[in-house]
């Protein structure tokens, strides 16, 4: 058990060492910030603390707030600079959809091209969402073949077009988790699953398509703040 806590805690460090890097090469001043936030927090209340006779008990609470600070402010860097990575590269829409982790069953690149343009697919209780990335006038038929290729499984099953860009009409990278979160609840859970389960026996990925070859559309993972991004 010790052992195992010990491995999970290298862990941790590790994924915060590599937030870091990626960070402050976006970043520079990331660590200066950071800093200054938790030091800045934890002066301020000490020195009330002193101002009201209890140094001990507000240097104590300026410390804790200090690093709660310090945290909230590194994560939310941190994700700014991993969304800014991610935009505009092949495969960006695809390595945020699969931090999706409730809610919504993922199926990746159910259709592309050799442009690297693709369609990925979300199934949840809002229905079905095709989510577009790449040129729009290329995706938005891809997604039209793709409704219609679904149209006999889905039934009266909403099916929600999402092209992700920076354009009218267009979901941002950095907000298409939220967009997801904030579609309205049409048909329950058993439902979901028995469309996503019709969906997938269908076979997914169209024979030969090649697969982008962006970030990390597989096993990829983004800073755990990413899916509060506002």
């Amino acid at each position: 058990m010790a052992r195992q806590e010990s491995t999970n805690g290298s862990g941790r460090l590790s994924q915060i060492r590599q937030a870091y890097t990626m960070t402050k090469r976006v970043d520079p001043k990331i660590g200066l910030i950071v800093a200054g936030v938790g030091l800045g927090t934890f002066v301020v209340l000490l020195a009330i603390g002193f101002a009201i006779g209890h140094p001990v008990y507000l240097g104590i609470l300026g410390f804790v707030l200090g690093v709660l600070a310090a945290v909230i402010i590194f994560g939310r860097r941190a994700e700014k600079a991993a969304f800014g990575q991610l935009e505009g590269q092949p495969g960006a829409a695809a390595a945020v959809l699969n931090n999706i982790k409730r809610g919504w069953n993922i199926q990746l690149v159910v259709a592309a091209n050799r442009s690297q343009d693709a369609v990925h697919r979300a199934v949840g209780r809002a229905g079905v969402v095709l989510v577009g990335e790449g040129n729009v006038n290329r995706v938005r038929p891809m997604m039209a073949a793709e409704k219609r290729r679904m149209s006999k499984v889905v039934g009266d099953a909403p099916v929600i077009d999402v092209v992700v860009g920076n354009d009218e009409g267009q979901i941002p990278l950095k907000r298409l988790q939220m967009h997801l979160a904030k579609l309205p609840k049409t048909i329950s859970g058993a439902q979901a699953t028995e469309i996503n389960d019709r969906l997938r026996a269908m076979g997914d990925l169209m024979t030969n398509a090649p697969i982008p070859k962006g970030p990390l559309p597989k096993g990829s993972r983004m800073p755990k703040g990413a899916s509060k991004m506002r």
